[in-house]
């Protein structure tokens, strides 16, 4: 039997979570980033690669060529999806990790030039095939999909949690709260932004802001469309989230240690993706974590008769982790197709 190749990808932008799909590939034999779209200086972008990593000597850079062990990526200077010759390098697919382009016009300039399938890597804004989250909805992929969401780790961590615990509990509706890391789209000091609070410095301030998931929920998890309301505070920290959600139960007799236990129970079925943690954690504690959703079994409190709290914990990798995930889903359905 011939030995598969590795699926060839496309990064659209190379911030945090680009840098993090990049050295993620780097460290499997199934993926090739084969091409970067980036208006960022060559040696900039590299500089920053390795200070994520903390590992300058893993990639190299050789002209215009990130090089690792594993595969070379062609840097490209191009900041706009409709200019990218994505079929110059014949991928087979593209994440866009910008976390702008996000109107299908953009993914259509993708697929037109070259790419297969696209992949966001955020909550799109109008028209989507498809909204996949790992250990959610994987087996509602079709192959014939070909603009595909993965969530955001915020929208992940949320539906994984609604996912799990509402195979064992009646949950009336729920109310989340991401205690967030501040964002690149942030201002470090006070500055004219797109809305007043926004506007304020993200160093100095908690800033509340709003979030997209409830608007998306019935795309992923139908029975929760309109039952469930979603909200940030991003704070000033670098990395590492919070998750805080309020259950309201059915039934008054669900008690807190019965939402633990079943939790617990869920790690052998989402192994990579959910974990459960008894030790007394903190933000800080989290960064480097691969997992959508780290449940806090401390963070478990019932209030009143019907309302269970819950806290969990996340962080960006594990999102570039799960990107990665669902492109080797479709690559999975693409296979199985030409084999059948």
């Amino acid at each position: 039997m011939s030995k598969r190749k590795p699926i060839r990808l496309g990064l659209m932008g190379f911030g945090q979570t680009g840098r993090q799909i990049y050295e993620l590939a780097s460290r499997c034999d199934d993926i090739e980033i084969v091409a970067i779209a980036d208006i960022g200086d060559p040696k900039i972008l590299h500089y920053l690669l390795g200070s994520e990593t903390r590992s300058v000597s893993a990639h190299q850079l050789e002209g215009n060529y990130l090089v690792n062990s594993k595969f070379r990526s062609r840097l490209m200077p191009i900041d706009q999806p409709a200019e990218m010759p994505w079929d110059a390098f014949g991928v087979d697919a593209v994440i866009d990790a910008t976390g702008v382009y996000r109107t299908e016009n953009f993914m259509q300039s993708h697929l037109s030039n070259g790419a297969q399938r696209v992949f966001l890597r955020t909550l799109p804004v109008d028209t989507i095939d498809r909204i996949v989250i790992p250990g959610v909805n994987s087996t509602a992929a079709e192959v014939g999909d070909t603009m595909i969401s993965a969530g955001s780790g915020t929208s992940s961590a949320l539906c994984l949690l609604l996912h799990i615990l509402s195979k064992h509990f009646d949950i009336e509706c729920a109310s989340m709260t991401s205690v967030h890391a501040y964002t690149s789209d942030q201002a470090l000091q006070d500055y004219a932004g797109s809305d007043f609070r926004r506007s304020r410095s993200a160093a100095e301030n908690i800033i509340p802001n709003t979030h997209e998931a409830h608007l998306w929920l019935d795309k992923v998890l139908p029975k929760f469309s309109e039952r469930v309301l979603t909200y940030v505070l991003n704070v000033p920290i670098h990395e590492g989230c919070l998750l805080d959600v309020n259950l309201v139960m059915a039934n008054a007799d669900v008690a807190a240690s019965d939402v633990n236990d079943v939790m617990r129970q869920s790690v052998a079925d989402h192994a990579g993706v959910v974990d459960v943690v008894e030790d007394p954690i903190v933000s800080s504690d989290v960064i480097g974590s691969s997992l959508s959703l780290l449940f806090d079994s401390k963070g478990t409190i019932k209030a009143g008769q019907k309302t269970i709290k819950t806290l969990s914990w996340y962080e960006n990798l594990g999102h570039a982790a799960r990107l990665l995930d669902v492109v080797r889903l479709y690559d999975s359905l693409d296979q199985a197709g030409e084999a059948a």
